[in-house]
């Protein structure tokens, strides 16, 4: 069958044809527009060549799962949340996505038995069909169908609200279950419904003892499972209990088991002769399957927790073993008074009996097969891989999927290209802590990883609320978990020693054993990290958190116990009026501490007052910290442990920096603790703490940046010297380059504010041979202030060749080309409303970049990177990245500070991912798109990761009929049904508004022929 498509002549409105000009009185062009033309269109293709923008994959734990799907034939697990996304996983580094049009939540996931198609079911009662089809080698995820039961015309929505879904085992059938106790039977993958083999609920209650129907009405159709030896049998089980044995093929109920609680979940065993029910009241029974109907007196009941009430078994799962007594595995169960408030899944393997309890909601769970060899948990905030094989039944650690808000994530650092032997370093520390961990390595292996090799080795660190600091694999397209920091160690805490749910005590009944690393409780939000910077070249590491604490960290491969001093840092230089009314500063143990091989504390500044550190950078080649609050900043030399510089910056008419961040919150998250601290053994879900906490900084960030979501129709403006938190430090920054005079360079400290003022220290190192002796000083040499007071987000020096100067020890490691010394610098100083560059060292405007002339952007996040052609490798240019608070990300031309590109990237209102955002020196991004997952984006043309993988259909075993391999035809003219209807639907859209363009323009088209056209595509 050939389409044929002609397109329409194209229309000009008639003020479009008054408007053309005779070509006698088109005049010549000049040869030097045409060089211009000529230059920028060249320009064009080298920004081709540079630029280009992607979101390429979500890292971490999908925010709010719904539902659980697992392939045994492709090895893929499906996972669909509250916000209609589906995600595949398989072999690290095998992902897809899916987005459902429909704004719903997944309720269901069935893969196709031997397929690589899935179904969704949504809550809106929508099925939907998904297939992996392979495209140029890689395999893409895709929407080929959709689907809604309809019932005779009058029925109530009851009676097609799919309740139960079971995937037949030929591949070609789905058994839809009903709230009002049908099931219909739909073929796949084209959603066509058999009538003819529907099972009417009237065809279920005809054939059951009239005894039992009539002392109990049906209700719904709550499970659905297949016969494992005979695919012509199925269970039905009904909400009030019933389950009724049908045979398909004869069209007939078989056998009838009148249970007597209500009806949670259906399990049939391997060999096909026992029925295993769950129920309400915490208790399961086992049935078997015969030729003759049951009595209910004949049920083999057991309630695992005791005769006192218990809350209902979810869902129940026996499977046999080559040697030895069957697993059963069954969720909930919990006596309701003592434990009702757990979330557990109980194992039972011959004498071993486990309560596996985890710290949110179990969504569902699945056990792999294999003898069997694990047991896989989707819970509301992570996924738990459970060994069987292994003694104890350890954890298996998970290479993606992991929860990256354990604690609510506060601040986010990435460094690019690390060196090969701090990388190995950092990995045999993260081994150390993960010795509880299972051997056995990740057992879902689906699909292949077709994607290159990293070509380096990156880096993103993570600081959270509890005070640790998570290092991640971010090379990949797994991000993947190396070591973790804790900072609370050197402090005394809220925390009571004798509160460890870690594991349950010897005899406990049920036999609790804790699981998962999932646990957002914070001992003393103080703790949280708010700034981070490693050296990867030294090993120097420097954090600073929410009481105004900076630990400087190095190295260490051996367990070191040392007492760590702090330096306590006046920042109001004896300023009076002031009277801090926030937190209090965290109390530093004053015995030795006992620090693991990592990362281990040697220094520590407590700044007073003890307000949040807004601004830190580290240079480990002159031993040097600068940090920065709301009232000041400082530089401390972790060489001598001295402070070298104080400055107060704050404004004698700003009294809100006086009450600290966590003042308008303090009340609220004490009574958060003492309240978490009273019920920690219960164990609740801790959800909304998280969302709170994770808005909190949020709105805490927003406050402190003056963010301003809606655009408004402005021209820059000078802000007052009044507005509050005008001295915050936004930006710190050192620099080796000409302060006094254009022939001698030194090196320096600049530092940026929220009102718009920068300065410059210029700091003066003993000799060598005296540095450890002799102090280092710091002397004031220059002061700008913005005219338009707009807060400073950025500086940076450029050297004599407009090349941003290299990080410290880059040039020690012949990683970058020495700076150019002999040309003059220039200053670039970043505010939220415009770029301007300064000469050095006179610092003298000499251009600037205007951003907020009428929309009202404002820059939030900026960045210096290095974005390589597509075709030269020869070839890259120095860029500034800018991200605004309309989310939208810009990229600036260095020195010549021009806008090349720039690209909606995220939600204008999605505040906390505006300031979650943090940018890599090769053109990539992350940012926070829920407080468990972070989005990645690149605007190079160069550096890109994604997932690349395919995953092939599962070889067909042998010849029977329910295994046969589906028809190529039919699979081809379900997704061209699917396509055309959607083709329809543009069409349709499209012809629409062309009848309103043509109303608008007094032309008329002939009606009828776009109907025609219409149902013709219709017919075909």
């Amino acid at each position: 069958m050939v389409f044929l498509f002609f397109p329409p002549k194209p229309f000009l409105p008639p003020a479009c044809v008054h408007s053309l000009i005779p070509l006698s009185s088109v005049q010549p062009v000049s040869a030097g527009l045409l060089r211009r033309h000529g230059h920028e269109s060249q320009r064009d293709r080298l920004k081709q060549e540079l630029f280009q923008f992607n979101k390429t994959v979500e890292h971490g734990f999908p925010h709010q799962p719904s539902a659980l799907g697992y392939s045994p034939s492709l090895q893929l697990l499906a996972i669909g949340t509250r916000s209609g996304a589906i995600k595949l996983y398989g072999a690290p580094g095998v992902e897809f996505m899916g987005l459902h049009d429909e704004n719903a939540a997944v309720t269901q996931v069935h893969f196709l038995p031997r397929q690589v198609e899935l179904v969704t079911l949504l809550d809106d009662n929508s099925l939907h069909m998904w297939t992996l089809r392979a495209h140029k080698g890689l395999s893409e995820l895709l929407e080929i169908g959709r689907f809604t039961l309809t019932g005779p015309p009058g029925a109530p929505p009851s009676v097609t609200r799919v309740t139960a879904v079971l995937a037949h085992s030929s591949g070609e059938l789905l058994l839809l279950g009903t709230e009002g106790g049908h099931v219909f039977i739909v073929e796949v993958p084209g959603f066509r419904e058999l009538e003819e083999r529907n099972i009417s609920l009237d065809q279920i209650s005809s054939s059951v003892p009239n005894d039992y129907i009539g002392r109990r009405n049906l209700e719904h159709v709550e499970a659905l499972q297949e016969n494992p030896v005979n695919p012509n049998q199925v269970v039905i089980g009904y909400g009030r209990g019933l389950m009724v044995i049908w045979d398909l093929k004869k069209r007939c109920a078989v056998q009838h088991i009148p249970a007597t609680q209500q009806l949670e979940s259906v399990w049939w065993t391997e060999d096909g002769s026992y029925i295993l029910s769950s129920h309400s009241d915490g208790s399961y029974c086992r049935w078997m399957v015969g030729e003759e109907d049951m009595n209910e007196e004949e049920e083999k009941s057991d309630i695992p927790y005791g005769h006192f009430p218990c809350k209902a078994i979810s869902k129940i799962v026996q499977l046999s073993t080559k040697e030895g007594p069957p697993f059963l595995v069954f969720s909930g169960g919990m006596p309701r008074a003592s434990y009702g408030d757990r979330h557990c899944i109980t194992v039972i393997h011959g004498k071993t009996h486990v309560a596996l309890d985890f710290t949110s909601r179990i969504i569902d769970f699945f056990v792999i097969r294999e003898d069997p060899s694990a047991l896989v948990v989707l819970v509301e905030e992570e996924l738990v891989a459970i060994d069987l094989q292994t003694e104890g039944w350890p954890v298996i650690q998970a290479p993606y999927l992991v929860p990256l808000h354990s604690s609510a994530i506060t601040c986010s650092h990435h460094i690019s290209v690390i060196p090969l032997k701090l990388w190995e370093r950092i990995i045999a520390a993260g081994h150390l802590q993960n010795t509880h961990y299972s051997k056995k390595p990740w057992p879902i292996t689906g699909g292949q990883n077709l994607a290159p090799d990293p070509p380096q080795r990156d880096l993103l660190l993570t600081g959270h609320e509890d005070g640790t600091v998570h290092f991640w694999d971010a090379s990949g397209v797994c991000l993947y978990p190396l070591y973790k920091l804790s900072t609370a160690g050197v402090f005394h805490t809220d925390a009571d020693p004798n509160d460890n749910m870690n594991q349950g005590t010897e005899g406990e009944w049920p036999p609790f054993r804790k699981v998962g690393c999932f646990d957002p409780y914070s001992d003393d939000p103080r703790l949280g990290i708010q700034k981070i910077h490693l050296c990867k070249y030294s090993g120097y590491l420097t954090v600073a958190g929410t009481a105004g604490q900076i630990l400087v960290l190095e190295l260490n491969d051996e367990a070191a116990e040392q007492t760590v001093e702090a330096k306590v840092v006046d920042l109001l230089q004896g300023q009076e009026g002031f009277r801090w009314k926030g937190h209090t500063q965290l109390d530093v143990r004053e015995e030795p501490v006992l620090f693991p091989p990592g990362f281990q504390p040697f220094a520590l500044v407590q700044c007073q007052p003890p307000a949040v550190v807004t601004a830190l950078t580290l240079h480990s080649e002159w031993k040097l910290v600068a940090f920065g609050t709301s009232h000041g900043f400082g530089v401390y030399d972790y060489q001598q442990k001295n402070s070298v510089l104080i400055k107060c910056t704050l404004n004698p008419s700003d009294q809100l920096a006086m009450e600290g961040p966590l003042s308008r919150v303090k009340s609220i998250k004490k009574s958060l603790r003492q309240s978490f601290r009273r019920i920690r053994r219960s164990r609740v879900s801790l959800r909304n703490r998280v969302m709170h906490l994770h808005d909190a900084n949020a709105r805490l960030e927003a406050e402190l940046a003056e963010m301003e979501l809606a655009p408004v129709q402005r021209k820059i403006e000078a802000r007052s010297s009044d507005d509050s938190f005008t001295g915050l430090v936004r930006m710190l920054y050192f620099a080796d380059t000409f302060l006094s005079d254009s022939s001698h360079h030194t090196p320096s400290l600049w530092a940026g504010t929220n009102g718009g003022c920068v300065f410059a220290y210029m700091l003066r190192f003993p000799p060598v041979e005296h540095r450890a002796d002799e102090p280092v000083t710091a002397h004031p040499a220059k002061e700008i202030q913005l005219m338009h007071r707009a807060p400073v987000v950025g500086i940076v020096v450029l050297d004599g060749r407009g090349t941003p100067l290299p990080e410290p020890l880059e040039v020690a490691h012949d990683l970058a080309r020495s700076p150019d010394m002999q040309g003059s610098h220039h200053l670039l100083v970043i505010s939220e409303e415009q770029f301007k560059v300064f000469t050095l060292p006179k610092v003298s405007a000499k251009m600037k970049l205007k951003l907020t002339a009428v929309d009202g952007s404002r820059v939030r996040r900026v960045g210096v990177a290095w974005f390589g052609s597509s075709r030269s490798e020869d070839y890259g240019e120095n860029g500034l990245l800018v991200l605004t608070n309309q989310g939208d990300v810009h990229v600036v031309s260095l020195p010549a500070v021009k806008m090349q590109v720039h690209y909606p990237c995220i939600r204008r209102e999605d505040v906390s991912g505006i300031a979650s955002c943090v940018f890599t020196k090769h053109g990539q991004g992350f940012y926070l798109i829920s407080p468990s997952e972070f989005e990645r984006f690149s605007l190079s043309t160069r550096h890109l990761v994604e997932p690349r993988c395919l995953v092939e259909p599962p070889p067909q075993s042998g010849t029977s009929t329910q295994h046969r391999p589906r028809p190529a035809y039919r699979y081809a003219h379900s997704e061209m049904l699917f396509y055309y209807g959607k083709v329809l639907q543009e069409i349709q859209k499209s012809l629409e508004a062309d009848q309103m363009l043509v109303s608008a323009t007094h032309y008329s088209l002939a009606g009828s022929d776009d109907r025609s056209c219409l149902e013709f595509f219709a017919l075909t």
